[in-house]
C-alpha cells in the first residue's frame, strides 16, 4: 500500500515544548512557579491572617495572588535580553529553594542577618541542618526546576521588540494591580502595615532583598564615627592596699531563652543548682541585640549599643576586650562555638571544639564541660586581674540532644531526630535538658570561683546571645528578622554572682542589687558592667548604664550614662 502523501510530521522533542516566544511568557511562568510551589508557608499564614469564612475573604486572597503575580512578573521583566533572564532564573531557583525550606520547616523568613549567619557557620553547624527534608527541597525545588530553565528557549528579539513586549505587559499590569488594590483597600493596607512577617516569608522577593542587603553591607564604606574613634580608652583604677586580684568569669550562652529558666519563674526545675546558691542575681527583663550569634556577639562587646550597631563598623572599632587588654588585664577566651572570633581578636584564644576528649566529645561535637578542662591549673598561674570568657555551644539547635551527655537527660522523652518528626513535648524536653546542663556547668564554675576566693575577689557574669523559638506560632530555631522576631528569640537570661570579697571590695548593696533585677536591661550594658567589675574608669560616652552601678560605692562607678 502506498504511503500517504504529504509532509512527515515529527513529534516535537521535550525541550521544544519550553520555547517561549516572548520574555513575558517566560517571566510569567517563572513567577507562577515561585508563587505556587515555593510559597506554601506564605499562603498558609496569609490565609490564617485574612480568612474569616466570609466569601469576600476568598476574593481578597485571589486578588492578593493576582497582585503578587503581576508584581513579580514585572520585576522579572526588568531583566533585559533573552539570555540574562535564564541566568537570573538559575540563581533565583536555588535561593528560593533555601528560603522555602527555612519557611516551611522552621517558619523563618530570610533577612540579611540570616545570610550573615549562614556565612559564619562552620561544618559542624552546617551538618546539624542536614536532613531528608533538606535533601528533598534541594532536589525537588532547587535542582529539578533548573532542567526547565535548561530546556527553555527564548525567542531572539530586537531591542525594540524586547522593550515593546515588556511595556505591553507592565503598563496594563500596573492598571490591573491598582484596580485589585482599590477593590480591597483596607485589607491591602493591613497587609502592608500590620503583617510585616508575611513580607519576610514571600519567596523569592524577601530572599533577594536579604542577599542584596548582605552583599551591599559588606561593600559599603565604613562611616567615620569620631565619638568612638577619639574616645579615651579606660584606665585601670589603683588596687586598694592589700586587695586581691580580680577574677571574673564571663559566660556567653548560646540560644538560651529566659522563658525556660527556673530562675525566671519557669515551672520546671531547669536551674536546681543555681537556685540553691546565695548571691545569684537573675535579671528577668533582658533583650538581646539580635537574633543570631553573628549579630549579637559582636554587638554585646561593642560600645555602639543596639540602636547604632553595625557589624562591619563594629569590627573596625575597639571593643571592651581591646580596652581591658590595653589596661593591662589578662583576658583569656575559651570557646566551644564557631562564632565570636572577631570580638576575641586580641585575647588569648583556646578552642576546644577539636579536642576530641573522651567522655566530653562525641565525634566532632564537644559538650560545654570541655571548657573547664585545665582551668584549675591555669588559675594557679594567674597573679593579676583576669577576665576569662567562656563561649558555650549551649542550647544550639536543631539537634538539642547533642548539647548534653546522655547522663544529663532529665526530661524525657527528648527529641532525638528532625524537629518536624518530633512532638512539641519532645522538643521542649530536649531543649530543657540543655538549660539544666548549663545550670550544672555554671554552678561548677561558681564552685571553682569559691575555691580560689582566698587568692582572688571573684564574680561570674552569664548571659545568652539570643533566644530560641520552640514551635510557638509554628516557628522554630532563631534568626528571625529583628522587626518581626517573636519575644522567645529576643528575651534572654542574664545573671550575676559575686563572692563576699568581691561585693565588699566594690561596696555592693545586696538589697539594691535585688531590686535592680526587675529592671529592663539589654546587651548594651555588657561593656560597662564588665568595665565596672574589672575596676576600670570609663571615659567613653555611654549607651547604657552598668547593671550594678547604682549599688556600687567604689570609685569610677557613678558616672551618669549618656542620654540618647
Amino acid at each position: 500500500m502506498a504511503p500517504r502523501s504529504g509532509k512527515l510530521r515529527i513529534r516535537p522533542a521535550a525541550k521544544d515544548l519550553w520555547h517561549f516566544r516572548s520574555p513575558v511568557s517566560f517571566s510569567l511562568a517563572l513567577a507562577l512557579l515561585f508563587l505556587s510551589l515555593y510559597n506554601v508557608r506564605f499562603w498558609r499564614e496569609a490565609g490564617a491572617a485574612f480568612w474569616t469564612g466570609h466569601p469576600a475573604d476568598a476574593f481578597y486572597l485571589a486578588a492578593l495572588a493576582g497582585v503578587l503575580l503581576l508584581f513579580l512578573t514585572a520585576l522579572l521583566l526588568l531583566i533585559p535580553g533573552s539570555l540574562l533572564p535564564r541566568v537570573a532564573a538559575v540563581v533565583l531557583i536555588p535561593l528560593a529553594a533555601m528560603a522555602a525550606f527555612c519557611a516551611d520547616s522552621f517558619g523563618l523568613g530570610l533577612d540579611q542577618e540570616m545570610f550573615r549567619s549562614f556565612a559564619a557557620a562552620d561544618s559542624q553547624e552546617a551538618s546539624s541542618m542536614l536532613s531528608v527534608r533538606l535533601v528533598a527541597y534541594t532536589l525537588l525545588l532547587g535542582i529539578l526546576p533548573l532542567f526547565f530553565v535548561g530546556w527553555s528557549r527564548l525567542a531572539v528579539l530586537s531591542l525594540r521588540q524586547h522593550a515593546w513586549h515588556r511595556l505591553l505587559f507592565i503598563g496594563p499590569a500596573i492598571i490591573l494591580a491598582a484596580a485589585l488594590i482599590a477593590a480591597f483597600p483596607d485589607r491591602f493596607r493591613a497587609f502592608a502595615d500590620e503583617h510585616a512577617r508575611l513580607h519576610y516569608l514571600l519567596v523569592p522577593n524577601a530572599a533577594v532583598k536579604a542577599w542584596a542587603g548582605y552583599a551591599m553591607a559588606d561593600l559599603k564604606r565604613l562611616e567615620d564615627d569620631r565619638s568612638l574613634a577619639s574616645a579615651t580608652p579606660p584606665r585601670r583604677l589603683n588596687r586598694p592596699p592589700g586587695a586581691k586580684p580580680l577574677l571574673v568569669f564571663l559566660v556567653i550562652g548560646e540560644t538560651a531563652r529566659h522563658q525556660n529558666f527556673q530562675l525566671g519563674g519557669y515551672a520546671r526545675p531547669t536551674n536546681p543548682r543555681l537556685s540553691a546558691i546565695d548571691h545569684v542575681f537573675y535579671f528577668g527583663h533582658v533583650e538581646s541585640c539580635g537574633t543570631s550569634t553573628a549579630v549579637s556577639l559582636p554587638c554585646m562587646f561593642s560600645y555602639r549599643g543596639r540602636q547604632r550597631f553595625d557589624v562591619n563598623s563594629a569590627l573596625k572599632e575597639r571593643n571592651i576586650i581591646d580596652d581591658l587588654i590595653d589596661a593591662g588585664i589578662d583576658v583569656e577566651w575559651r570557646t566551644n562555638n564557631s562564632g565570636g572570633r572577631s570580638a576575641a581578636r586580641r585575647a588569648k584564644l583556646i578552642d576546644f571544639r577539636q579536642s576530641r576528649t573522651p567522655g566530653l566529645c562525641e565525634g566532632e561535637v564537644c559538650y560545654d564541660e570541655v571548657l573547664l578542662q585545665g582551668l584549675e591549673e591555669s588559675l594557679a598561674t594567674k597573679k593579676d586581674d583576669t577576665l576569662i570568657v567562656f563561649h558555650q555551644i549551649g542550647s544550639h539547635g536543631p539537634d538539642y540532644f547533642r548539647r548534653y551527655p546522655p547522663s544529663a537527660e532529665i526530661f524525657k522523652p527528648a527529641c532525638r531526630g528532625e524537629l518536624t518528626s518530633c512532638s512539641g513535648e519532645e522538643i521542649v524536653n530536649a531543649y530543657d535538658n540543655t538549660i539544666a546542663y548549663t545550670d550544672r556547668l555554671l554552678a561548677d564554675q561558681i564552685g571553682l570561683l569559691e575555691k580560689v576566693a582566698d587568692k582572688f575577689d571573684t564574680a561570674l557574669f552569664y548571659l545568652s546571645d539570643h533566644g530560641e523559638s520552640l514551635g510557638e506560632h509554628g516557628v522554630h530555631l532563631h534568626g528571625a528578622p529583628a522587626a518581626v522576631a517573636p519575644p522567645e528569640q529576643k528575651r534572654i537570661p542574664l545573671l550575676l554572682w559575686m563572692s563576699p570579697g568581691f561585693m565588699q571590695r566594690h561596696g555592693i548593696d545586696l538589697k539594691c542589687m535585688s531590686s535592680r533585677t526587675s529592671m529592663p536591661a539589654s546587651h548594651d550594658q555588657l561593656p560597662y558592667t564588665v568595665s565596672g567589675m574589672m575596676g576600670l574608669s570609663q571615659a567613653r560616652p555611654r549607651s547604657a548604664p552598668n547593671l550594678a552601678a547604682p549599688c556600687m560605692t567604689d570609685a569610677g562607678q557613678n558616672e551618669a550614662p549618656l542620654e540618647r
